[in-house]
């Protein structure tokens, strides 16, 4: 068993699953044309984008650049803040940057989960869109490579001046995603040939040789592109630009520090001037990290980048420190549906165990980092525990972050939610009792549309000699077993039910082995998982780390069946965690259940888990399609507290054990499809 692993080419993956390939078509036939509307501002009552617009201002700028040579004067910097929105909406001044400073993403990520979609289904509409904006892209660069609609509309005397706020670097690493997902699509490289500029234009300014910058991303996200663009290009100076970024940060003198101060004595305006180094993840130097701490993104990005490294160099202390901060998530700082950021203030992770369900954070794009990272540590070691929280914050987390039909999103996702409570009180402004068609700050919609796209690559890794099945997903699957061409068919009815069967398409006398995870939240042992080629002794098994790896000779037809049990499971907090001190939360297989007012009326919090639940078959798994949709929903005996609206405001206590009754609980990702109404995860026991 060689490591480390690596996601299978694009294409070489066909989904078939009734769940993700459902989900995929969403993708396709509604979210991304949805997307490409609201990223050109045509979408009727959402927030506008400006990303096209800024784009095509940008391209302009150039063209007047390149016409007047030495003649042309830079722009006068009116708009040198964080953010800039036109007072006239309906009238945008045509060649002013418009919106938050890292726009560009979003349209970066749209290619990105274009060209996802496009590799499994062709489709010459959405391909000639891409087209276009690959072009509009390329034509705003400069001609020494640097991309970033802001500073070339704002002036660009000060780009790579203030690294901590404005995402230049953040930038460029989801275009370099993106262009290199295109190029592996489609095979044209127009995108990834600027991207290679840009990069080598960030080369140039940065490193550890003597007059270059010592700076590093505000917000990460450039360390694992470059990682991505070193694997598609070979070249060692993108992986080398990679690790310097990782082995500045967090060194004294702080460099944001350095570069606030720069700013101060110039004259130049500048928000946080004592702003928190740990929100930035720059505290400390990050081999000595051991606290998940900031904002929750930018922290899943970090952590994504530094498997990422510690993986092409074999950096054993990067490893050590991956550990370290992963363990402090997922003991300490997870949600039980996969979320993770407890606090509004800095979008950030709170303090160890403060997991509160009516003020959560939980930023969709939050759980999509600890998805990347949990791939990454993967690759690293496969250890089920890894593909056991990939799996929960994919089910859940960030499934919810968009509506069944594909046109309406979720930035926060909380674990409670009272309408009123959302109208009335300013503690929890950030809180949505319903899905929004679009956000000034739209990072998550894209992110999302990319991540469920591009599904197989979370599914399967694979080594020389080793296919990895780390999600039942049910698809065919194109490898290569020690040399040897094989194809995999998954057959898979996950999250409803856990059987399900891989059959194995080669050659005869193909070695290797086909490792499968034991999922977590089955009880079932390695016999829930059994390889014809067992019975005459050609395939042996051993299990290592919660996966079984099935080792020998395969012949075509060998299947390797799975049949995890799947019952209602009562999961309790652990005690630290004081707002779920006494309740309850439900979950089957990877799913993550939750109560809803539109099936169990309003006040939920008068809920109480009636004892019986917790006998064999007290819950009840029944089939459900409330939501249009094939799901299954739990029938969950309850007891409820009398409201008494009328009572006084306190009143001497007498013990209530509340009127027997049913609840039933919907899977989380499903919640807020109908309407404002109040939602909770957890009910008190």
């Amino acid at each position: 068993m060689s490591h480390p692993s690596a996601p299978l080419p694009l294409g070489a993956v066909t989904v078939t699953d009734p769940f993700w390939h459902a989900k995929q078509e969403l993708v396709r036939t509604q979210v991304i044309p949805y997307q490409w509307e609201a990223l050109n501002d045509r979408v009727p009552g959402a927030a506008p984008s400006y990303v096209i617009h800024n784009f095509a201002a940008a391209a302009r700028q150039r063209d007047r650049r390149t016409a007047q040579g030495a003649a042309f004067k830079a722009p006068t910097l009116t708009n040198r803040g964080f953010e800039t929105w036109p007072e006239d909406s309906d009238h945008p001044d045509p060649d002013t940057f418009y919106g938050l400073v890292f726009q560009d993403s979003d349209l970066a990520k749209f290619i990105e989960a274009a060209a996802y979609s496009l590799a499994g289904h062709p489709d010459a509409t959405l391909e000639a869109e891409v087209d276009a904006a690959i072009d509009l892209i390329c034509s705003a660069q400069l001609d020494n490579g640097y991309l970033c609609t802001y500073y070339i509309l704002t002036g660009m005397d000060q780009h790579f001046t203030n690294l901590e706020f404005n995402h230049e670097l953040y930038c460029f690493g989801h275009m370099t995603e993106a262009a290199v997902a295109y190029h592996e699509a489609t095979g044209k490289d127009a995108l990834l040939e600027a991207m290679k500029r840009f990069a080598d234009y960030i080369d140039s300014r940065f490193g550890p040789q003597e007059g270059k910058l010592k700076g590093y991303p505000g917000h990460e996200e450039a360390e694992l592109a470059l990682v991505r663009l070193h694997q598609a290009t070979g070249e060692q100076r993108y992986l080398d630009l990679a690790k310097f970024f990782l082995d500045q940060r967090g060194t004294d003198p702080k460099y944001f520090h350095l570069e606030a101060e720069r700013a101060k004595a110039e004259g130049y305006p500048r928000a946080g001037w004592d702003a928190d180094m740990a929100y930035f993840q720059s505290h400390e130097p990050v081999r000595e990290q051991d606290e998940a701490v900031g904002h929750a993104v930018r922290a899943g990005y970090l952590y994504t980048g530094m498997a990422d490294v510690a993986r092409e160099t074999g950096d054993q202390s990067l490893v050590e420190a991956c550990e370290r901060l992963w363990r402090s998530i997922v003991d300490r700082k997870l949600y039980v549906t996969g979320g993770i950021g407890g606090t509004v203030d800095g979008e950030a992770f709170s303090y160890d165990y403060d997991l509160p369900n009516d003020l959560a954070y939980s930023e969709t794009c939050a759980a999509i980092s600890l998805v990347y990272f949990a791939r990454r540590m993967l690759q690293l070691r496969p250890r089920s525990e890894y593909a056991d929280v990939m799996e929960l914050a994919l089910y859940n987390t960030v499934l919810a972050g968009v509506a069944l039909d594909g046109k309406s999103f979720f930035y926060v996702n909380p674990l409670e939610v009272t309408p009123e409570g959302s109208a009335k009180d300013s503690r929890k402004r950030h809180l949505k009792p319903v899905r929004q068609p679009w956000f000034g700050c739209a990072c998550c919609p894209p992110n999302l549309a990319r991540t469920v796209a591009d599904v197989a690559s979370y599914a399967w890794t694979a080594t020389d000699d080793t296919l990895f099945t780390h999600l039942y997903v049910g698809g065919q699957v194109s490898a290569e077993l020690s040399g040897s061409p094989v194809r995999l068919d998954v057959t898979a009815n996950l999250p409803w039910s856990g059987e399900g069967s891989a059959v194995l398409h080669c050659e005869s006398g193909v070695t290797g082995t086909l490792a499968f995870r034991l999922p977590g939240w089955s009880d079932a042992d390695d016999a829930a998982l059994s390889a014809s080629a067992e019975a005459d002794g050609r395939i042996s098994r051993e299990v290592v780390d919660g996966y079984v790896y099935f080792t020998g000779t395969w012949r075509d037809g060998d299947t390797v069946s799975f049949d995890f049990p799947m019952p209602a499971r009562v999961l309790a907090a652990n005690p630290a965690v004081r707002e779920d001190t006494g309740k309850v939360a439900l979950a089957r297989g990877p799913i993550t259940f939750t109560f809803e007012e539109a099936d169990n009326g309003a006040d939920l919090h008068l809920l109480r888990l009636d004892p019986q639940a917790l006998e064999p078959g007290g819950i009840a798994v029944e089939p459900w399609q409330g939501l249009g949709k094939p799901m299954v929903r739990l029938r969950v005996p309850v007891r409820r507290l009398p409201a008494a609206q009328d009572a006084p405001l306190y009143s001497a206590y007498r013990p209530q054990a509340g009127q027997a009754g049913q609840a039933y609980a919907i899977p989380y990702y499903g919640w807020a499809n109908r309407g404002e109404n109040e939602m909770s995860v957890w009910i008190r026991a």
